[in-house]
């Protein structure tokens, strides 16, 4: 039987702006196993990070339950939330601006032992960040240094460290490697799933990089303006994508082959705004399978075979070619205008 580590149901974000309200995450639901990493892509701006901070309350959802080892983290108060939050920590996208630049390495590393008065003496203090520098393959020589004298990779390390410290079982990683370079992507890479292995870590991993996104994720869903559109095996979704925006985004991944040729999808059109979005498919607009239905009704993410789902009216009316790949059937599709 499945471990769920967290489970999200219904979560809701919006924003108040002075042209009304912003649906920054809207009705999204999913869980992560124990020991899973489950990625969450998607463009610029459709809600993938405000998803990670509103699972930690570092914003407050507008709806919706977020359970923690079945602990419903948006009912705690203050107190309760900073004793949970030894457990579920994230490593923030720029190493540039989320340290301190008024602290070292050893003072930034050491902030959370210290919030959470988590050790006897200062001699387990400096043990414990010492372990947490050489964990993370930080060189002891730098234990006095600050951000700006270390480079974006030691950085990184130097957060992710920060987010150790507390022997967390979940963490959040807000796009962790897009700021870095691809040398250093791989080496941050590397170090998450080793950590994992090691201390059985539970990961959401957000990025708009599906290459970085594949390498590292069991389970990959796909967030468009605030709605999530598909979800499914890392393996299954590349192979099989259905949902017309993963098709689209698969089909802008680079193929480091000659022998490959892909054809690229260019979406038409303009998406909505966020900002008291109209009835219907968010998608619809710049969707090549658009139908009336489409315009007025909101499709609900269901599961169209065992552990893939998708939000679409036809996601479940598409033939199958001889390689196994989904093909929309355009016949019965236009029967239903």
């Amino acid at each position: 039987m499945p471990d769920k580590l967290l489970e999200v149901k219904h979560l809701k974000k919006y924003f108040n702006t002075k042209n009304g309200l912003l649906h920054a995450v809207d009705d999204v639901s999913f869980d992560i196993e124990r020991g899973e990493t489950l990625g969450l892509v998607g463009e610029s701006g459709c809600g993938k990070s405000t998803i990670g901070r509103a699972i930690l309350r570092l914003h407050e959802p507008t709806g919706g339950e977020v359970l923690l080892n079945g602990v419903d983290v948006t009912k705690l108060n203050k107190q309760e939330l900073r004793a949970l939050r030894q457990k579920m920590q994230i490593v923030f996208q720029d190493p540039y601006s989320s340290l301190d630049g008024r602290k070292s390495v050893f003072e930034s590393i050491g902030e959370p032992l210290v919030i959470q008065n988590v050790c006897k003496s200062k001699k387990e203090y400096e043990e414990r960040v010492y372990e947490l520098m050489e964990t993370v393959g930080l060189a002891e020589r730098l234990v006095n240094a600050y951000p700006h004298e270390l480079d974006g990779g030691r950085r990184q390390r130097v957060g992710i460290a920060r987010a150790l410290a507390l022997n967390p079982e979940f963490l959040v990683l807000d796009e962790p490697v897009s700021a870095l370079d691809v040398s250093i992507q791989a080496q941050v890479l590397n170090l998450m799933q080793q950590l994992q292995k090691d201390r059985g870590l539970t990961y959401l991993f957000i990025s708009h990089n599906l290459s970085v996104v594949k390498h590292i994720s069991d389970r990959i869903a796909v967030m468009y303006l605030g709605r999530m559109v598909e979800l499914a095996d890392c393996k299954q979704l590349f192979k099989n994508p259905v949902h017309p925006y993963t098709k689209a985004l698969l089909s802008a991944v680079p193929i480091p082959r000659l022998d490959v040729k892909t054809e690229r999808i260019l979406l038409e059109g303009d998406g909505p705004s966020p900002v008291n979005p109209a009835p219907g498919c968010r998608f619809a607009g710049r969707c090549a399978q658009c139908m009336e239905r489409c315009t007025a009704e909101q499709p609900e993410l269901r599961e169209i075979e065992p552990g893939h789902f998708v939000a679409c009216h036809f996601a479940d009316q598409q033939k199958i070619d001889e390689n196994g790949n989904y093909l929309f059937d355009i016949k019965t599709i236009t029967n239903q205008r």
